[in-house]
C-alpha cells in the first residue's frame, strides 16, 4: 500500500526545473527524486545516475518491451523515462517522491496515477526562455529551435496541470513548490 505522495514537475527546457528540483529536495528531507534513465549522451559534468541513468536505445527499448516504465516519451531525438520499481519502492516505504519530467511523460503518470500532484513550470515569457536556453551553451543553434518549437507545444498544455508556477523570481517560485508540496 503506497502512503508517499507523487509530485511531476515539468516545463520547457531552460525554464528553472532542476534548480526548484534541487531547492525542494534540500528542504524536505522525506522528499525523494527519482533518476529518469535517458538515450542523451551526458552533458559535461552529468554523472550516471545522479542527474540520469544513460542508456542506450537498444536497452530503452528492451525496458520499454518488458513493461518496465512508468512513464516515458521521445523527446528532442532521443528518450526519457521513468522506472515504475523505482517510484513504487519509495511511495511504498512512506516518501513523497519527486519527478521531473516532460509533458508527455507527465500525462502519462496522471492516466495511471490520478493521484499524482502535477506542476508545470512557466517562462515568464518566450523571450526570456529563449534567453536562458542560449545562456546554457548546451545545443547547437539547430537543437536550440528544436527545443523552442518544443517548449511552444508544451507551454499548450499547463492547464493539463493542477499548478503552474511562473519561474521569474526563484526565491518566489521555490516558496510557492515548497508550498504545494507541504
Amino acid at each position: 500500500m503506497m502512503t508517499g505522495k507523487l509530485y511531476v514537475l515539468s516545463g520547457p527546457s531552460g525554464v528553472g526545473k532542476g534548480t526548484l528540483r534541487e531547492h525542494a529536495l534540500n528542504d524536505k528531507p522525506n522528499l525523494k527524486y527519482s533518476v529518469s534513465c535517458t538515450t542523451r549522451q551526458p552533458r559535461e559534468g552529468e554523472i550516471d545516475g545522479v542527474e540520469y541513468r544513460f542508456i542506450s536505445h537498444d536497452t530503452f527499448r528492451d525496458y520499454i518491451s518488458r513493461g518496465l516504465f512508468l512513464e516515458y516519451a521521445h523527446v528532442h531525438e532521443d528518450y526519457y523515462g521513468t522506472l515504475k520499481q523505482d517510484v513504487m519502492t519509495q511511495l511504498e516505504a512512506g516518501n513523497n517522491v519527486l519527478l521531473e519530467i516532460d509533458v508527455q511523460g507527465a500525462l502519462q503518470v496522471k492516466a495511471k496515477m490520478p493521484e499524482a500532484v502535477l506542476v508545470f513550470v512557466a517562462p515568464p515569457s518566450a523571450e526570456i526562455l529563449e534567453q536562458r536556453l542560449r545562456g546554457r551553451h548546451t545545443e547547437s543553434e539547430e537543437a536550440l529551435k528544436v527545443r523552442l518549437a518544443n517548449a511552444m507545444k508544451e507551454l499548450a498544455m499547463k492547464d493539463e496541470y493542477d499548478y503552474v508556477i511562473v519561474n521569474d523570481d526563484l526565491d518566489s517560485a521555490c516558496e510557492e513548490l515548497r508550498k504545494i508540496i507541504s
